[in-house]
Order: C-alpha cells, then structure tokens, then sequence
C-alpha cells in the first residue's frame, strides 16, 4: 500500500511538472471593439453594418482563439429610428440593441452621453434588461440618498455598476494575465438624475486602486480624442484606451497609449490582437480596422432578432412611404448628420432638409427654416441614400407649416437660434444667411425688413415654442399659419424630403 501511495504522489509530482514546464510565459488574447452603434440592421440599403454580421466575425475569431472579448465603448440606446417608435403600447428606447447585444453575449460596455437622452425609468429598464457586465469610473445614479453607482436589477438580486473591471485570462498552457479597466465618459448630457465626477480626477484614483492587483491597466471611453490624449499623458503606463463618440475611425499613439476608435454604427470594427509576455511585462498589440460589409455573412440567431425589429420598424415606415431601402439620391459627399455640427453650423445635410421644405410648397415661400435639434440622427450619412435614412436623420416626423410673419419676429427668431448655438435651437436654414461683413441677417440676399411680410416654411414643431419660446401661432406677429394638411407634400417632413431627394434625379 505504502509504494502504490508512494508511486502515485511520484507519477503526480511528474505530471504537475510537466504542466508547469509547459507554461511559456505568453498569453494572446484578443479585443473586438465597437463605439456609437445606434443601428442594429445593415444601413444604406445593406451595404455596411449590421449586428449579426459583427456577430459572425465574433464567432469566427472565437473558434481560433477562444480569448476573445468584444466591446462596446458607449453610445448604443440613443439615438435610433426603432428606439423612437412604439411597440406594445411603449416607445422601444434602446430595448432592441439590449436585445441583440445578449444575444451576442458581450463582455463589457460603458455609458455614452446618449444612454442619458432616456428617461431615468426607461434606462433603468435597459439595464436590468442587460445581461452583459458594464464599468463606468466617472458616473453615478442621483438619488435621495445621494450619488451611488447605477444598478442592474435580475430578479431580486441588485448588481451595483463597478468603477473598474477585472478580467482574468487563461491559456491552454496555464499562463494567466490580469487586464483591469477604468472608464470614463464625456460630461456632455446633463440630467438630473447623473452625476459626473471629473474625467481626469476618476481615473486617477481608478487607476491607482486597479494597478496593484492587475498585470494591465487599460481603459474603454467614451469621451474626447483630445481628451483621450490627455489621459494617456496623465496615465504613462497604460498602454491601450478602446474609446468612441468621434463617429470616424482613428488608431492614435500618444506616448507609450494606444488609442484606437471604430466608425460608427460598425461600419467598421476594430480587432485587436494582443501578446504578452509575462517574464518581461512586455505586450505587443495588433490593430487591424475591419470592414463590416455586404461580403460578410450573418450569425443566424442574431439576424432572427435582428429581423424581428425590422419586421416592427419598416410595417410602420410604409405606413408612410414604400420601399425603404431603396436608394433614392446619391450625394456628391456624405452628409452631416452629427449633433455637433447641425446644432453649431450650417451643414450640407439642413440644406437638404429646409429646401425640401421649401419644395413641398412649390417653393412659394421665401424661405425655409428647421431647429437642428430636430435632426436626431448623430452620424455621417453616406452618400447612397435610402428612404430609411431620411427616418433616421427625423425620426419624429411632424409636418410643414407655411407662415405670414413680420422681419421684426422673423429677425428675433434668427437672432436667438444664433444666441443658441450649440443648443437644439440653433436653426438650418434656406435662402437665409448672414452678410460676412455687417452682420446682418439676408434673405434671399436682402436685408431683412422689420415692417415686411416674410413666408416662412417652418417645421411645425418650432411654432409650438420648445425651443424658442415666443414662436407660436399665438404670437401677434405671425399672420398667418396655413394648414399642412391641405398640402400633401408637407403632411410629413420626411415624405417631403424623400420625394424632394427622387425628383432631383429626373
């Protein structure tokens, strides 16, 4: 008995030694990243994008080598053309991304600015939906018992958001690697209900409770490049920062920091390939930008939902316009959809816009004017154009109204939509502009007259008094507002600009 026990502790002694012998010291393992994904379905009648295509791509790096991760570096439950629509009696607000994300089980997200465009309850709701980990550093739920992290609701058990996520990652050889996260969002959405402690000040202190329990520290973003770059500088050692919210794809060295963005609503994905080495803490890191395109096929459980959501979306779009993903209009450059430009500038894609408003009038009107804040799409259209985009770029909808008012109220309402910039307010203008020189505004190349009759073709939702708040009908300035519904063409804004966008090919 005692040379059987005896000979058994030998064979595992040699067996346990054969293990450790094996263990080279190196570790590759590798980070799919995604940013500012609002769209599950192809875009642009199916050319680029798409969930379940990402999906495929997943899957097929997985097989090879299963330490894949995937990532979402914020921005995905706002804003979408679904997400503003009812199903069941309820607007969808993000529900199908949630959806379609667990089904592709990813490993960890963050919050974007546009997460907070939902109301507190209806996040809330997307959350506890989720049944991927989320990291934020920076963010916290306001409450009445003060700032504490948000929290993800299964059941009766309550998940508080953590300020830092670990993950442990494991060879077939047994070499083992600790990669901790920090993450910080851009303070750029102000809600009642979040609070955002300083960017540079939460990852600082992230940073310092992570590296001592870690053999990486790296960081999912979604702020600013700039600001991205500062954290590198500030942060020496960490090597690699996923970030989003630009909308374009950059791959940035600063210093000894990799930072690396997709393009949005993955029209391309970044795949990161990652080799470590234990005994010299050396990492080597390779970046490769992938397209997601019409040649990639689809992950078949992730297009069953994906297709559910389609099924929802185009019964009610055609209950305005047949064919949605037909291209009706290609463009000489991709327009400008982007919050920040149409609520700070003119831009090529409110030209479109105002004087299709204009044309739904047999542009019998002198010009045309729409509150950037109106157009909710945040992302660069490319320049084949569907039906389905123009849904995108005004989810809302709302009609044309044609309006007698005064320069006087005419001029006030430029001069605050130029005071708002920056804001929803700020106005997209046709025929309207201002003199280089003067200063004064111009339409149609002469200066506005106080005592004059102007006729405007506003959206209806400014003459409601959201965003400038003395434009009503009500006001005693305004003479006259005709009623869309008499005019066809201006019944919906976006039937408008498609059929506007169709005649400019003939």
């Amino acid at each position: 008995m005692g040379k059987s026990i005896f000979l058994l502790f030998i064979v595992a002694f040699i067996l346990l030694s054969c293990k450790k012998n094996t263990d080279d010291g190196l570790i590759t393992f590798t980070f799919i990243q995604l940013n500012d994904v609002y769209e599950i379905a192809p875009l642009s009648g199916g050319m680029y994008g798409g969930m379940e295509r990402v999906a495929h791509i997943r899957d097929s790096i997985k097989k090879e080598n299963p330490n894949t991760f995937i990532f979402m570096a914020g921005d995905f439950l706002n804003p979408s053309l679904l997400g503003t629509i009812k199903a069941e009696g309820e607007r969808i607000n993000g529900k199908q991304m949630i959806e379609v994300m667990n089904a592709m089980n990813f490993d960890l997200v963050t919050f974007g600015n546009h997460e907070f465009d939902l109301k507190e309850k209806d996040l809330q709701l997307r959350l506890n939906e989720s049944n991927f980990p989320w990291v934020s550093s920076n963010v916290l739920h306001v409450t009445k018992k003060g700032n504490v992290p948000f929290t993800i609701q299964h059941g009766t058990d309550t998940i508080a958001i953590p300020n830092s996520y670990i993950f442990l990652i494991k060879d077939e050889d047994g070499t083992e690697v600790k990669i901790g996260f920090l993450s910080v969002t851009i303070p750029s959405n102000p809600k009642n209900y979040v609070y955002y402690g300083d960017i540079y000040n939460s990852a600082v202190k992230t940073y310092n409770s992570l590296k001592k329990n870690v053999d990486l520290v790296m960081a999912l973003t979604h702020i600013k490049i700039e600001q991205d770059t500062e954290l590198a500088k500030l942060l020496t050692e960490i090597p690699f920062i996923m970030g989003g919210h630009e909308h374009n794809s950059m791959l940035v060295i600063e210093g000894n920091t990799i930072i690396s963005k997709a393009d949005s609503n993955a029209k391309t994905i970044y795949i990161h390939t990652f080799t470590y080495n234990k005994k010299t803490n050396k990492l080597n890191i390779d970046s490769k930008l992938f397209p997601i395109n019409e040649t990639i096929i689809s992950n078949p459980q992730v297009a069953l939902i994906v297709n559910k959501w389609k099924s929802i979306l185009d019964k009610k779009i055609r209950e305005v316009i047949d064919d949605p993903e037909k291209v009706i209009y290609i463009a000489d450059s991709p327009l400008d959809g982007t919050d920040s430009a149409n609520r700070s500038i003119q831009t090529n894609l409110g030209e479109i816009i105002t004087k299709a408003m204009a044309w739904a009038y047999n542009n019998d009107v002198d010009a045309a004017l729409v509150n950037g804040g109106s157009i909710r799409v945040d992302d660069m259209l490319a320049t084949r154009v569907t039906s389905l985009d123009v849904f995108r770029v005004l989810p809302f909808g709302g009609g044309i109204l044609k309006v007698e008012l005064k320069g006087s109220l005419l001029k006030d309402v430029l001069d605050f939509g130029k005071a708002k910039r920056g804001t929803g307010a700020y106005l997209q203008r046709f025929n309207i502009k201002v003199d280089a020189d003067s200063g004064v505004w111009l339409i149609k190349g002469e200066n506005i007259l106080p005592e004059k009759t102007y006729i405007i073709a506003f959206s209806d939702f400014l003459l409601k008094g959201y965003d400038i708040p003395f434009l009503t009908s009500e006001n005693k300035d305004v003479i006259k507002v005709y009623n869309p519904k008499t005019k066809e063409l201006a019944f919906d804004i976006r039937k408008a600009i498609i059929l506007y966008l169709k005649s400019l090919n003939h």
